[in-house]
């Protein structure tokens, strides 16, 4: 069999629901940017068959029925740390939300998403952003917004780490709000490296490794602009 273009996003799929699973399977089947490479309807075939399918995008459900999505999650940022991990699931509450961004996923989607969605998420996700569904982003800015409040922007330090400067706030407030690289680019005028440097630092200062995570992080802290950046 020929490789796969290497532009071609390799996706497995983690899904109980077998109606489910083969319904994600062909959509991402069809779209020729898109392939599956594996699927799973459990954690114990997910973990398994992670190392051999080696997916750029991992796609989980959180309700299996032998254990929690979150730890296919956490196996997979563990022991594939460039691969991106979307959490499609039925349970948009806030426990669930904020589990599957501590343990790695880098976005959050619910069941409610159209086939067109579905893709343009895996490939929103493959190039740098954090997609989630409408009221998944809206508990992550309420979040923020009550954290705003607070005052704990004023805190000495992160871990020992130096606050955010103010440039990596601007970034990481519109990583929130669902930009990709190239917009947060474009609306703060600066080159998508320059994007990419300042969310590493915050990586690093906020003691965390993907996107989600710390924009969450953050947000719980404080620090983040509950509007877009005005220029």
């Amino acid at each position: 069999m020929a490789e796969e273009p290497s532009s071609v996003v390799r996706v497995m799929i983690v899904e109980d629901d077998l109606e489910t699973l083969d319904r994600f399977a062909q959509v991402l089947a069809r779209d020729s940017r898109t392939t599956v490479v594996a699927k799973a309807p459990n954690g114990r075939d997910a973990i398994s068959n992670l190392p051999g399918a080696s997916p750029d995008v991992l796609l989980v459900d959180l309700g299996l029925p032998d254990m929690h999505g979150t730890e296919v999650i956490r196996h997979a940022r563990r022991t594939l740390p460039d691969c991106d991990i979307m959490v499609i699931t039925l349970f948009g509450d806030e426990g669930n939300v904020l589990a599957s961004i501590e343990a790695g996923a880098t976005g959050y989607v619910l069941k409610d998403s159209t086939d067109e969605q579905l893709v343009a998420r895996v490939l929103e996700l493959r190039a740098g952003g954090a997609p989630m569904s409408p009221g998944i982003a809206r508990m992550v800015l309420h979040r923020m917004q009550v954290g705003a409040t607070s005052g704990a922007a004023s805190a000495p330090g992160i871990g020992g780490h130096a606050l955010l400067t103010s440039r990596e706030i601007e970034v990481l407030s519109l990583l929130a709000r669902g930009y990709v690289y190239a917009e947060i680019a474009e609306q703060l005028r600066i080159s998508l490296n320059t994007v990419a440097s300042h969310i590493k630092n915050s990586y690093r200062k906020l003691a965390v490794h993907t996107g989600a995570a710390a924009v969450t992080r953050a947000a719980e802290l404080g620090l983040l602009h509950p509007a877009d950046p005005r220029h």
